[in-house]
């Protein structure tokens, strides 16, 4: 059965696009949480170990739930898996005992793994020849959620406390019923078109090998970011409130980022967006650290577009590289890549404890760089037939 057509139903897309965007609103959740529960007594380290928490089993176990869908569809993991996340993280702020804590953060994390490959999967089955556009619509949705979270949670909790944060829940139980109604019925890779993984990743290893590493660069860098410059701006005698929408601007900038960084890899080639978005990323930024006014706030907005305009690109770069197994490649990239980086955070919290706040950092500001340098192993693949026909 071949579900690629020429012209995608772009009404699809959209659906899926917003079941991300309110998805990923949860998995900045912590993040944001992270300056009022180190308020209220909790370290550094163990709200950052959290996170790395959270990302074990919301990114590491996402090849095994990608494989799962390669194999046969799994429909009901978008909306189950939105649901029980949603439930688990909105009581993140109630919660007094860490290691119930960690408990129910690890739990939570199942659910995101359990909706990205599936979702990502069906984007690109119902995409046709656009899939670098498409896919990228899918992820600066995502990306958007996470530049919500910042806006909505931070002003909440000042006014209201951690105490209320299950009202959180409602997002989930929204996106849990329009995906329903709405996913796509048609599997993401019929079993007969899949291929055994193994031998597949076994004969593409070193090519899957240089993605992984720009990932993981590229996602330690952004969840750092994410985690660590609220506390950074606090350092620096910022509000919190103004810090939160300075991560939306960068993150808000970064959806952007990753929609016109898709299209470019159609018409110019993924390499080249990878390598160049990247390398640009850490010079911008260390130039935000070192201006203020307007103008740092232009050089934050391009280093967050930048940061993640690659973000949707390695992921088609995956699906290319293993195409017969599309919900696989997602997983890969999405979870495990994402998940080696996000692991990290926890240990950066530590070297913010021990060195400082400002060290950890800039640190963090050097890895995209790092991503950019390693991207340039990555064999160069351009797409241009589909925009030619697709205008």
């Amino acid at each position: 059965m071949n579900i690629v057509t020429a012209n995608p139903p772009k009404g699809k897309v959209f659906s899926l696009s917003l079941a991300h965007l309110f998805n990923d609103w949860y998995m900045n959740y912590i993040q944001t949480l992270l300056p009022f529960m180190v308020a209220a007594g909790l370290g550094v380290s163990k709200g950052a170990f959290l996170i790395s928490a959270f990302t074990i089993t919301s990114s590491l176990l996402q090849p095994v739930s990608g494989y799962l869908v390669d194999q046969k569809n799994q429909r009901w993991m978008v909306y189950v898996g939105t649901l029980w996340m949603a439930a688990l993280l909105s009581l993140v702020g109630v919660l007094k005992s860490y290691p119930l804590l960690m408990l129910v953060v690890t739990l939570a994390g199942l659910g995101t793994a359990a909706f990205h490959p599936q979702a990502s999967a069906m984007v690109t089955a119902v995409s046709g020849d656009r899939k670098g556009f498409f896919q990228a619509l899918f992820v600066a949705s995502g990306n958007i959620g996470w530049a919500l979270t910042p806006l909505i949670v931070v002003p909440f909790t000042q006014k209201y406390g951690l105490e209320l944060s299950p009202v959180f829940i409602l997002p989930g139980v929204l996106v849990a019923i329009l995906l329903w109604f709405t996913a796509p019925s048609v599997p993401a890779g019929a079993k007969a078109a899949s291929q055994d993984i193994w031998p597949v990743v076994r004969s593409n290893w070193a090519e899957l090998s240089k993605v992984v590493l720009v990932v993981a660069c590229r996602s330690l860098a952004y969840f750092g970011l994410v985690s660590f410059l609220p506390l950074y701006l606090q350092h620096e005698s910022i509000s919190l409130l103004t810090g939160s929408r300075l991560i939306f601007i960068m993150l808000f900038s970064g959806a952007i980022g990753g929609l016109v960084g898709g299209y470019l890899s159609d018409l110019f080639g993924r390499k080249a967006v990878i390598v160049g978005s990247l390398v640009a990323a850490s010079p911008l930024y260390y130039l935000y650290l070192g201006t203020s006014g307007l103008l740092s706030y232009v050089l934050l907005a391009l280093a967050g577009a930048c940061l993640l305009a690659s973000f949707s690109v390695t992921i088609v770069v995956a699906q290319e590289v293993i195409s017969k197994n599309a919900a696989m490649a997602s997983g890969l990239m999405l979870g495990f890549g994402i998940g080696i980086g996000g692991l990290g955070v926890g240990l950066v919290g530590m070297l913010a404890e021990q060195m400082g706040i400002v060290y950890a950092i800039h640190f963090l500001i050097w890895l995209p760089l790092l991503a950019g340098l390693f991207g340039m192993g990555i064999k160069n693949k351009k797409n241009t037939a589909s925009l030619s026909a697709n205008g």
